[in-house]
């Protein structure tokens, strides 16, 4: 149901190969972390792009005066057109996401924004810890499945460029992949497998758009019993400040770029006139962020058996404030947002097989 992997071939020190040395003939390698509230993208020559996750059925019915300033990006996939960009984006947060048109299309306007149109891709992406694992440990099967195929499917451009073509796709848990970003360590000379680093039991909290994922992997083994996922992340705080808005300004909706700016500007425009709503991020930040602490004392407690709990994610982020005392023994990630995609790309390049991944 997936390749053979094994931390036994970085035994060995190896030298990256760069995007740039290839020809257009080979595959480009790809850490894809395709998440609710955005998608992130790791590349080989050290690149790190995010996007909203943002999309919605159908054109987008706007023409650009100048083609250089063209923000929304048009998609047909299984017979579907899906607008990409500034659009007032439908809601991803439906169970049926990650392998969905709107998900596709998503990625590969992601691709497409990386320059990669054209190229053939090989991918790594993830799945929250309780869609990819039952809590007996046991693989869904059927969800993985569902997943790895949906991104293999064709995704063309409405416009001159290029498709790029996802023609190999692995799924692993999302925050088990900002494990092997942590133990593998890549620098000027080559990449290594860090033994102290896999030695030690370890709890990784992956602050995302919807959910919250837990791993703790000790002796290179993953502890169910204190692994799994919250449904809660910094969707909520983007639902809870709309509720907001609405209600103090007496509005029936609002578009999705709206809120989002006002989430991290704390600030939102409205007929003309700029309104300070720090008041209702700050409570709406406040309520995400009790649940995931309750969350996380029931599964790690204080953490006296670990050696350190990573915080990674883009909530993380957003609420690093908010969470920074948690723990004596906590740390967050550099680049917290993109640990998940760094880890999807290590584990494409150096833990798979090169015979899957053909």
């Amino acid at each position: 149901d997936r390749p053979e992997c094994t931390l036994a071939r970085m035994s060995e020190t190896e030298e990256p190969e760069s995007m740039h040395d290839a020809d257009n003939l080979n595959p480009i390698p790809v850490g894809l972390d395709d998440g609710y509230a955005c998608t992130k993208l790791a590349l080989p020559d050290g690149r790190q792009l995010a996007i909203p996750s943002r999309a919605r059925l159908g054109t987008s019915a706007v023409t650009w005066i100048q083609q250089a300033e063209q923000r929304i990006f048009e998609y047909e996939t299984e017979d579907a057109v899906y607008s990409v960009g500034a659009v007032d984006g439908e809601p991803t947060h439906f169970e049926g996401y990650p392998w969905s048109g709107q998900n596709r299309a998503i990625v590969q306007h992601a691709l497409q924004q990386a320059g990669l149109a054209g190229r053939t891709v090989h991918a790594v992406s993830g799945l929250p810890v309780s869609a990819f694992y039952r809590n007996s440990g046991e693989h869904r099967k059927d969800v993985m499945a569902k997943k790895r195929d949906s991104l293999k499917q064709v995704v063309r451009p409405r416009s001159s460029a290029l498709a790029a073509g996802i023609a190999f796709h692995e799924v692993i848990p999302e925050a088990l992949a900002a494990w092997y970003d942590h133990v593998i360590v890549e620098d000027g000379e080559g990449v290594t497998l860090d033994a102290d680093r896999v030695a030690v039991p370890i709890a990784i909290v992956d602050i995302g758009g919807r959910t919250t994922d837990y791993v703790v992997v000790k002796d290179q083994g993953i502890l169910h019993a204190s692994s799994g996922s919250l449904q809660c992340g910094m969707l909520n705080v983007k639902q809870r400040v709309a509720d907001g808005i609405q209600a103090r300004f007496d509005l029936e909706s609002l578009s999705e770029p709206l809120v989002a700016h006002a989430v991290e500007h704390k600030s939102v425009r409205l007929q003309g006139k700029n309104h300070d709503v720090g008041d209702l991020v700050e409570s709406a930040m406040r309520e995400v962020v009790e649940r995931i602490y309750v969350e996380t004392r029931r599964q790690l407690g204080l953490g006296v058996e670990l050696d350190r709990v990573l915080f990674v994610g883009g909530g993380t982020v957003a609420l690093a404030e908010h969470i920074a005392d948690w723990f004596p023994h906590q740390a967050i990630a550099e680049h917290p947002a993109f640990a998940n995609a760094r880890g999807m790309l290590k584990y494409l390049r150096y833990v798979c097989e090169a015979s899957d991944a053909a």
